[in-house]
């Protein structure tokens, strides 16, 4: 088995039963209390029903007959037929009870899991698989519907049928009754037996399930490198393994219960010759009447089958168990700190200038806990100020801090030391919610929602379909969005996939724009899009900046010449800072990036570069 399949193996089943967490689930079924309820009267009236037939047939055999009384005959036939339409109506209005309730368990549970989902930090999600995910609030929530639709509620209507039943049974004649019961010790032996294989057996195909899942998101999502790379048939040899492993799990499966299902028959059968071998000599001398013996042997059929039904359901409560300990441990998880508020923060709402701040700010990706001398520090003290109306650029190799900055200012983590202000107010103070409407970020990776242009440049905010349009028009996207067949209802594939690279990164300029957002991060902004686009969104930016703080990350340095202030930053600290003209004349770090990339002299120092159109996108 390789690591990435062992990565998504589903956890080992926890116990059979746990109180403490069908409580929990009992805390989602308490609002729906009136279903359980009317649930639990019709699978008892069923249960009741179902002594109708057999006390019918020993009035009809041990009376009617030798009194030859058609009427009586009749009546009995009629009030069976009754018993059977009550029945069918108690059955119909339990399984539409008991669906009820599971659904509304279900999406109750989902609700929580995807709220809860959205306020957990960024970390979770670094060391979390998305497969994992996703089973989370699909198969195992599942799991939990198939407890309340054919397990508790229905188990707890098995053992009252049990009871009513086996009472039935001793009232009516004891002797029988003990006979019938004999074969009950073997019953359990051989449910305990088809519990343990069956549970291992459902592991196993959850397991395989997984890996299917797995490699089918990874091979589907990298299929363009899949098909570069000729890997198609590999790959599918691959899949059939996983896939014929899959099949061989469930096939064990298949053959518990085949052997099963039979073996409870034999040991039905078994009761019912120990009923007729015991009955037998009775009869004969007139003791016990053949109506009670036909009664008995309906009742013991009626009997052994709740209890075949029982261990079934027992192997729906295992993996309800081990679902819900999964489910739960995800409602556990810690979520993201929202920010106290306070009272600044109030005065942050809706601002439209920012002052961001970065005092002596040090951070590491390590987990929380870990002893700070063993923390591995992506930035070392980093301290600087952007101010409304002016330019901070960020630059530097790969890996030397530059997206971390962004990531803390958004408080997708929080700094080990040191501060981060917005305003004067520690961005610890402000609710994540005001702090991040504040910002409008452009990322090099453009994340596209599946839906309609106009409700990715919409997005969170409220907007009507003219302030789109407007937002669009300042970026040049108008143009774009015009030779789309619906325009902005224009649908969307995952991930914005039916559209290029560079109209992706024009929507989600759109986007950053149509918020008015205090503060711009620009991350490597027009790397997608051509230089006549790139000319129309360096005039919109000149408007939209104005009076504004912006920060751009930059990787080509030509981009960036007329940013106010220029940090440069090296295994996580600031090495360098100040205008590009300034930069160039120490002939550091930031002098050495510039003439790899541009490939000739600064004016300043008497050489001949060739500089774009001046702009401010990084």
């Amino acid at each position: 088995m390789t690591d990435a399949a062992a990565y998504h193996d589903e956890d080992a089943l926890g116990k059979s039963y746990d109180w403490r967490l069908m409580r929990r689930l009992l805390g989602y079924v308490r609002p729906y209390g009136w279903l359980v309820a009317a649930s639990l009267v019709l699978l008892m009236l069923d249960g009741l029903l179902q002594l109708v037939g057999p006390l019918l047939t020993q009035r009809v055999i041990d009376v009617a007959l030798p009194n030859h009384d058609a009427a009586m005959a009749t009546r009995a036939a009629v009030l069976f037929a009754a018993s059977l339409g009550a029945a069918f109506l108690a059955q119909f209005g339990d399984t539409m009870f008991t669906s009820l309730l599971g659904q509304r368990v279900m999406r109750d549970l989902r609700d929580d899991l995807f709220a809860h989902l959205q306020r957990l930090p960024i970390r979770f999600f670094d060391r979390t698989p998305v497969g994992r995910l996703v089973t989370r609030t699909t198969a195992d929530v599942e799991s939990l519907n198939e407890l309340f639709t054919a397990g508790v509620v229905a188990g707890l209507g098995d053992l009252f049928t049990l009871a009513a039943i086996g009472v039935m049974m001793i009232i009516t004649d004891w002797r029988l009754a003990l006979a019938a019961f004999g074969v009950i010790p073997f019953v359990y032996l051989t449910s305990h037996l088809f519990q343990r294989a069956v549970r291992t057996s459902y592991r196993d195909i959850r397991t395989r399930l997984a890996r299917i899942n797995a490699f089918l998101q990874e091979r589907i999502t990298g299929m363009r490198i899949l098909q570069l790379f000729g890997m198609e048939r590999p790959d599918a040899a691959e899949f059939e393994r996983l896939n014929a492993r899959h099949l061989d799990a469930h096939l064990r499966s298949i053959v518990y219960y085949a052997v099963y299902f039979p073996a409870i028959e034999v040991l039905t059968t078994v009761a019912l010759a120990s009923l007729i071998v015991a009955s037998a000599h009775r009869v004969q001398f007139g003791v016990l009447t053949v109506g009670t013996v036909a009664a008995f042997l309906q009742l013991v059929r009626r009997f052994f089958q709740p209890l075949q039904d029982l261990s079934d359901k027992f192997n729906t409560l295992q993996q309800a168990m081990a679902a819900s300990e999964r489910i739960f441990d995800l409602l556990d998880e810690p979520e993201a700190l929202g920010g106290a508020g306070g009272e600044a923060a109030p005065t942050l709402e809706g601002a439209r200038s920012a002052t961001i701040a970065f005092e002596d700010v040090w951070f590491s990706y390590d987990a929380p806990g870990t002893p700070e001398s063993e923390l591995r520090w992506v930035l070392k003290g980093v301290s600087f100020e952007a101010r409304p109306g002016q330019t901070l650029a960020l630059v530097g190799h790969t890996g030397a801090g530059k997206t971390t900055i962004v990531n803390l200012l958004l408080r997708y983590y929080e700094p080990q030391r040191g501060r981060i202000t917005v305003n004067g107010v520690d961005t610890r103070r402000i609710p994540t919610d005001t702090l991040r409407s504040l910002i409008g970020y452009v990322q090099q990776d453009i994340f596209l929602f599946a839906g309609d242009v106009a409700g990715n440049i919409r997005l969170s905010s409220r907007l009507s379909d003219a302030e789109v349009a407007r937002a669009a028009a300042r970026v040049g996207a108008d143009r774009i969005i015009r030779r789309f067949p619906d325009g902005y209802a224009h649908p969307l594939g995952e991930r914005g996939g039916s559209v290029s690279v560079g109209e992706r990164q024009l929507l989600s300029f759109a986007r950053a724009i149509a918020a008015d957002p205090a503060v711009l991060v620009l991350d490597e902004a027009t790397s997608a899009v051509d230089s006549e686009i790139e000319a129309d969104i360096q005039r919109a930016l000149a408007e939209l900046m104005a009076g504004r703080t912006t920060i751009a990350i930059a990787h080509r340095l030509s981009t960036i010449v007329d940013a106010d202030e220029i940090l440069v930053l090296h295994h996580g600290q600031v090495v360098e800072r100040g205008a590009h003209r300034a930069l160039m004349a120490r002939r550091g770090l930031y002098e050495r990036l510039y003439r790899l990339q541009a490939g000739g002299g600064d004016p300043a120092h008497g050489g001949s570069e060739r500089l774009p159109a001046s702009g401010v996108l990084g």
